[in-house]
């Protein structure tokens, strides 16, 4: 039986609508299914001893939404806020389990449908850098997009968190210990 890794590095279940943004000067793009919406940036309630790229939380038409910053996330200076920072609401799965979160990014461009050949496996850059978060790089005309595996953005670490600071999908929570045993 073929697992969903193998699948993803024969390169024949990439293919498909991204949802494309910027942060800095790079492009990145994640699996339109794994975005419910996009918002305008609101207020967002900070959280107490929680990592710097956890920016808090917000209240999504009555439910509590975790808001982590991509760009403090992936090691990048923080930026002021302008009229096109914007959260981009998006499903994660661990184990059995989905958490709405939101990631904030500096500007949403576009929805692109990429076919496998505009897809190649991630770089290897050697020994201690992880590329697993990394679905493929996308060639689209001559500019590069990073697609991103959203599951695999966020460790163990970050979704025990963001799952105590909101609500799970299905109004279920796990502890680490659980997050663990489903192999996240």
């Amino acid at each position: 039986m073929e697992t969903s890794d193998t699948a993803v590095r024969e390169g024949d279940s990439r293919a498909g609508k991204y949802l494309t943004f910027r942060l800095a000067n790079e492009e990145y793009g994640l699996e339109i299914l794994k975005v419910r919406e996009i918002i305008g940036l609101m207020e967002i309630t900070g959280v107490p001893q929680t990592p710097s790229h956890i920016r808090g939380v917000i209240n999504l038409r009555g439910k509590v939404i975790p808001v982590l910053d991509l760009r403090l996330k992936f090691g990048m200076d923080a930026a002021e806020d302008t009229d096109q920072t914007c959260i981009v609401v998006v499903e994660v799965t661990f184990g059995d389990q989905s958490v709405m979160t939101g990631v904030v990014v500096d500007a949403v461009s576009e929805v692109l449908d990429i076919d496998d050949e505009q897809i190649e496996d991630a770089p290897t850059f050697g020994g201690g850098v992880e590329t697993d978060f990394i679905l493929g790089i996308g060639k689209i005309k001559n500019e590069v997009k990073i697609l991103l595996d959203i599951d695999k953005v966020l460790n163990t670490g970050d979704m025990a968190i963001l799952n105590d600071m909101g609500e799970s999908v299905e109004g279920k929570t796990m502890n680490v210990a659980e997050l663990e045993t489903a192999g996240v």
